[in-house]
């Protein structure tokens, strides 16, 4: 099964999470309206930069990762073309009946819900970083990696 990556926008991405957006104007834009999580009292914040490798199209979508117990923010350091794979839950695992991939805009960012499936992350332009920011403890309860069914993931 072949899918297509659709525009990054927040009403379509809403089951999945939110969206991070720079202001239009000069100014500063808050979101305080429940997008970040964190469902461990002990867990403690945590940023990372990543540098993720260079995602060829078409993507083989082969497994899944969730974040139970903390939301998951992604924000490019740079204007990049970079791609978010969702799926919904199905009784604990990733439904990837239900698969999306969206493309955001240079001025985007994303917060995953806690609990939301998703595929690492992707980008397309080389040398890219991204902040990434959650909550961890690190024990064996900040991420769940799955095994997939295959699915193909192009533009």
């Amino acid at each position: 099964m072949i899918i297509k990556a659709e525009k990054l926008t927040p009403e379509a991405f809403a089951p999945f999470g939110g969206v991070i957006e720079a202001p239009a104007e000069p100014g500063q834009r808050d979101y305080f309206d429940g997008q970040l999580l964190n469902l461990r009292p002990h867990a403690a914040p945590s940023i990372s930069i990543a540098l993720p490798p260079l995602t060829r199209l078409p993507l083989e979508v082969r497994l899944m990762e969730r974040h139970v117990f903390s939301s998951q923010s992604f924000i490019a350091m740079a204007p990049a073309d970079w791609l978010v794979i969702v799926a919904p839950d199905k009784d604990g695992a990733a439904d990837m009946d239900g698969l999306r991939a969206f493309l955001p805009s240079p001025h985007q960012g994303i917060t995953l819900a806690a609990g939301a499936w998703h595929y690492p992350l992707t980008c397309m332009t080389p040398g890219v970083g991204f902040a990434l920011i959650m909550w961890r403890d690190g024990g064996p309860d900040d991420e769940d990696i799955r095994d997939t069914e295959l699915r193909t993931v192009t533009l």
